[in-house]
C-alpha cells in the first residue's frame, strides 16, 4: 500500500510539474474560465485527452520494455536528457520572465468553436505527445508492476489543474497575471525537472 501510495504521489507531482508549464493550452483554460465560457466542456476535453495519452504512455512504452528490457535503459537516458532541457528552459524562464497569462482577448464566440480550438491545442501540439505519451510513459515504466498507478496519479493531477485552472479563473485570474507568480511556478518546474532528469539518467 505505502508503495502504491508513493508511486501515485510521484506521478500526481510531475504530472502537475508538467502540466502548469506555461503555454497556450492553459492560457486558453484560464481565458475561456475567465468569461464562463464553455469552461465544463473545455476542461472536460483537457482532462480526458491528457488521460487517454497517458494511458497510451504508460501502456505503450510498458508493452516496449517487456518485450525488449534493454529499452528501458534506452528510454530512461533519452527521456532524462529531455527532462534535463526542460529544466533548464524552465529555469530560462525564472531569470527571463515573461508578462505572465492574461485573460483578456478576443471571446470565443460559440461553444463549438471553444471545443475545436481546444481540440486542436491538445492533440496539435507535439510537446503533449513529448509530455504525456513518451516522458510520463518512461517514468511510469520505471515503476514496472506499478506504472499504472504512477500514471494514474498523474491522470489525477491533470483533472485537479485544469478543474482549477478552468473554474476557479475569475479567482486566479490576477494571480496568473503577475509574471512573479509564473516565475514561482516555473522554479518549482526547473527544480522537479532537473531532479527526475539526473534520477532518471543515473538510474539507467
Amino acid at each position: 500500500m505505502n508503495h502504491a501510495l508513493t508511486a501515485a504521489a510521484a506521478g500526481f507531482g510531475t504530472g502537475l510539474s508538467l502540466i502548469v508549464a506555461i503555454g497556450a493550452q492553459n492560457a486558453f483554460v484560464l481565458r475561456q474560465g475567465a468569461r464562463r465560457d464553455a469552461v465544463l466542456a473545455v476542461v472536460g476535453i483537457c482532462a480526458l485527452s491528457d488521460a487517454v495519452l497517458i494511458a497510451l504512455g504508460v501502456g505503450g512504452v510498458g508493452a516496449v520494455v517487456v518485450a525488449w528490457p534493454g529499452a528501458l535503459r534506452a528510454i530512461g537516458i533519452v527521456g532524462g536528457a529531455f527532462l534535463l532541457c526542460y529544466g533548464a528552459l524552465a529555469a530560462r524562464r525564472v531569470l527571463r520572465p515573461g508578462t505572465g497569462l492574461r485573460a483578456e482577448g478576443e471571446a470565443a464566440g460559440s461553444r463549438r468553436r471553444a471545443v475545436l480550438t481546444c481540440l486542436a491545442m491538445t492533440w496539435l501540439n507535439p510537446h503533449v505527445y513529448l509530455d504525456t505519451v513518451f516522458l510520463l510513459g518512461s517514468l511510469a515504466a520505471d515503476r514496472g508492476p506499478l506504472r499504472w498507478t504512477f500514471g494514474l496519479g498523474a491522470g489525477l493531477a491533470s483533472l485537479c489543474w485544469f478543474t482549477a485552472l478552468g473554474f476557479g479563473a475569475r479567482l486566479l485570474g490576477r494571480f496568473l497575471a503577475r509574471p512573479g507568480a509564473w516565475r514561482v511556478l516555473d522554479g518549482l518546474v526547473a527544480v522537479t525537472m532537473l531532479a527526475l532528469g539526473a534520477t532518471l539518467i543515473a538510474g539507467s
